[in-house]
């Protein structure tokens, strides 16, 4: 494991870069913090010595490199849309749809989470329950709870109109 000082050492010569190559590759200020945050968690607990600073500089961009193509290529991130996406699509929407959409993410987060997963990813409540690490008939639960708000705030909705 490498000290405090050599840990500080790098991210001052090396932090730039690394944050450079995540941008390019992610596009993302928040990915790139994590990757960021990975590739100095990595470097400090490395105890092989480096041959030489050119060495050091290549393992690092190395390590980057990989560490965001990992997370382009993760589960959650094939699996998931950029909100601003989302919202784009829903002002494209008919209005009965772009009712639901709102409706659906005036939901407690709770409940929001269950309803997307299922109805616009279309997972069963058994992988839900695996992918929040919940009972699958507390998800049934969530369900029903969920359909029953959307259900309540569509129905004021239409009575306003």
């Amino acid at each position: 494991m490498r000290s405090e000082e050599e840990a500080s050492r790098a991210i001052e010569q090396y932090g730039d870069t690394v944050r450079r190559i995540c941008l390019v590759h992610l596009k993302n200020y928040a990915d790139t913090e994590d990757i960021f945050q990975t590739v100095f968690l990595k470097y400090v607990l490395r105890s092989a010595p480096f041959d030489s600073p050119e060495h050091e500089k290549a393992w690092i961009i190395r390590v980057t490199v990989n560490a965001c193509r990992d997370l382009l290529k993760s589960f959650f991130r094939s699996r998931s849309v950029p909100l601003e996406e989302l919202t784009t699509q829903a002002a494209e929407m008919p209005e009965e749809s772009r009712e639901i959409w709102d409706a659906v993410l005036a939901l407690p987060p709770r409940y929001k989470n269950v309803v997307y997963l299922h109805y616009y990813e279309g997972y069963t409540a058994a992988e839900i329950g695996k992918i929040l690490k919940k009972n699958t008939n507390t998800v049934y639960t969530l369900l029903n709870r969920a359909r029953q708000l959307l259900k309540k705030d569509l129905e004021e909705v239409a009575e306003l109109e």
